[in-house]
């Protein structure tokens, strides 16, 4: 069975380096050597890590004389995106049903009683 594009790039976000990666890369191309300062892993990890970005295809490298700069490639996260639309707009409602009960702009807001409220 032949794995679909969505659920190479959730598993590639699954990490949280591979995550951390991409938040950088949000401002702009960066090294190697640049991606792996803040992390105690060797540049070979980071490296991996980096393939597997680039092999769902949020991370390209360009060659630039002895450098190979990452940038993101944000195709595959509005896939992403696209997919999680449906959830967000219920989750919001949720909230905002929530916040309506505790702010008590809800009909179905049960009245609390008192310390010095009598039965």
């Amino acid at each position: 069975m032949a794995v679909d594009r969505l659920s190479l790039t959730l598993a590639a976000l699954a990490n949280p380096t591979r995550r951390a990666i991409l938040v950088r890369l949000v401002r702009g191309e960066a090294t190697v050597s640049e991606l792996a300062a803040p992390f105690s892993l060797t540049l070979p990890a980071v490296s991996k890590h980096l393939k597997v970005l680039e092999r769902v295809g949020l991370v390209r490298k360009r060659r630039h004389a002895q450098e190979r700069p990452c940038a993101l490639d944000s195709a595959e996260l509005r896939e992403v995106v696209r997919w999680l639309a449906p959830f967000q707009t219920q989750w919001e409602e949720r909230i905002d049903r929530l916040d309506a009960y505790l702010t008590g702009t809800s009909p179905e807001r049960p009245k609390q009683r008192r310390k010095n409220d009598r039965p």
